[in-house]
């Protein structure tokens, strides 16, 4: 009899909705999403429209500061996972880092609160998944057609374009949950990762258009250092064949190549016709790049719509956290480039949308200084889940409802790993970032020298005033604050071996 009773008392629980006190989670995360190519945060270039990203902005929050602290893709997705910095959590970097699945992470402390989890897309941290009552990734970084996935554990293959398959296993996943228990779905997208293919669909979608070009894609680094000069990730000598899609993208079928070739075969042929050189094929180069790029967006964008049209259809939208974030930022031809890795802005800096119906203010917007340390503890703190000390970050959720804390952070430390010649020769710097500087220090033996930037009159980040005398009080301040946030989030000096790449031996870092 009270074996019944239970059992009676937990199904009216379930009917009552008391079950479903606790917000559920959807978490959609891409890779390499610049804000620049998210219109509503209003690039004045007008790239794209992304109408469903745009929807959690005007039902929820705009966050215009969300820096990482490494601009990578494995290290930025560990710090999601950990509410950590990489030295903490043990991610440096994507060449010999493994994520240690024994740690703690906010999927585990939500599943043993009692909510259903599961993970679907690109993982990229060696480990398999844990804390996830389902888990159907890619491997390593995925392929953009007819991808293989591993499916708790078990290798499968999928025919189709990535971004659609992924969206559709993070709706049939909802669609067959335990709908008595709140969940985190974490829906984690390839795309718009390099090499940019986008789907078939999305071929021609901007009828030739001709961008408007960044006002630095012909910089010639004067004004700043030796590792500016010495990167390799410019589209005037990086930019691949497969970049440039004069072959085809990895795993298509026949049927797809030649739906591809109807839009790529004629524009190719046109380019070896006329065989630009110097400026014009930079250019020729960037709004190839932009068209790809950009039409991986809009599958992107449409999976959002999806999401958020289930969610309504369930009427689970009241009571269900939709967050939008990208692993980091992304150069668009700013300085030449594309890709990441830098402290400077497009690169440090992340779009997040969060739409928290009663919580967050619709329509509202935020300039201050938040990371993707935070949403482990944001997470948390929605579910009633107490916040672990060893995490760094802290909870959005006072911003979201418009209240900015007073003792909330004005400075962020910044710290790049990996040096290696075959991922762009971005050289290892770390740094400390304001609302309105930028202190850099460049550590390799080769790139030992440190930046100063001032952003209110040097926005682009042309210019070091690195040991100009009108700068001295400031550097002197920025100093200070960098030896604090290594102090305060216990950063190893000099980095672990295991961060070093190749046969390189740590350098022992000036003292400060």
């Amino acid at each position: 009899m009270r074996r019944f009773l239970l059992l009676a008392g937990w199904l009216l629980l379930a009917m009552t909705g008391q079950a479903a006190d606790k917000p559920n989670i959807v978490f959609i995360f891409s890779d390499d999403h610049a804000y620049q190519a998210i219109s509503a945060y209003g690039d004045p270039r007008k790239l794209n429209e992304t109408p469903n990203i745009d929807r959690l902005a005007k039902e929820g929050m705009r966050f215009d500061r969300c820096l990482v602290p490494n601009s990578i893709c494995g290290p930025s997705r560990a710090c999601v996972l950990t509410g950590k910095y990489n030295h903490l959590n043990g991610f440096y970097n994507n060449t010999n880092s493994r994520f240690d699945p024994a740690q703690v992470t906010f999927p585990k402390l939500l599943q043993k609160a009692g909510y259903q989890t599961a993970v679907v897309g690109k993982w990229h941290l060696i480990s398999d998944p844990t804390g996830f009552d389902y888990w159907h990734i890619l491997p390593g970084q995925g392929i953009y057609y007819n991808p293989p996935m591993i499916d708790n554990g078990k290798r499968v293959n999928h025919t189709g374009y990535t971004t659609d398959i992924i969206t559709d296993l993070s709706l049939d996943w909802m669609k067959n949950r335990d709908k008595s228990k709140p969940f985190l779905l974490m829906c984690q997208h390839k795309a718009p990762h390099r090499e940019w293919s986008p789907a078939l669909r999305h071929l021609g979608h901007d009828n030739d258009r001709v961008y408007p070009e960044p006002e630095t894609l012909f910089d010639d680094y004067s004004g700043r250092g030796k590792a500016e000069k010495s990167q390799d990730m410019t589209l005037e000598r990086t930019f691949t064949r497969l970049d440039a899609k004069f072959v085809y993208p990895p795993g298509m079928n026949d049927e797809q190549k030649k739906e591809w070739d109807k839009y790529y075969a004629p524009r190719n042929a046109a380019f070896e016709k006329n065989k630009p050189q110097g400026k014009d094929l930079v250019r020729w180069r960037y709004n190839r790049y932009l068209h790809d790029y950009l039409g991986c967006i809009k599958a992107v964008d449409e999976s959002v719509g999806r999401v958020l049209k289930y969610l309504e259809d369930n009427n689970l939208a009241e009571n269900t956290i939709v967050v939008y974030a990208s692993d980091q930022g992304f150069y668009l031809g700013e300085h030449g480039w594309f890709d990441k890795r830098w402290i400077f802005e497009e690169s440090l800096r992340t779009p997040l949308l969060v739409r928290w119906p009663k919580t967050a203010k619709p329509g509202g917007t935020t300039n201050k200084i938040v990371s993707n340390i935070d949403f482990a503890e944001t997470f948390l703190e929605a579910a009633g889940v107490e916040i672990p000390k060893e995490m760094q970050g802290r909870s959005l959720t006072l911003l979201l409802r418009g209240e900015t804390p007073k003792d909330w952070r004005t400075s962020f430390y910044y710290h790049y790993y990996e040096n290696s010649p075959a991922v762009h020769n971005v050289a290892r710097h770390y740094g400390v970032v304001t609302d309105r500087y930028k202190l850099v220090r460049f550590y390799d033996p080769e790139f030992n020298y440190s930046e100063l930037f001032d952003l209110q009159k040097d926005p682009k980040e042309l210019t070091s005033m690195f040991d100009k005398p009108e700068y001295a009080d400031v550097q002197k301040e920025l100093e200070t604050e960098l030896v604090r946030l290594r102090k305060d989030l216990k950063v190893p000096d000099p980095d672990p071996p295991e961060t070093i790449i190749g046969k390189k031996e740590p350098k022992k870092k000036a003292k400060e």
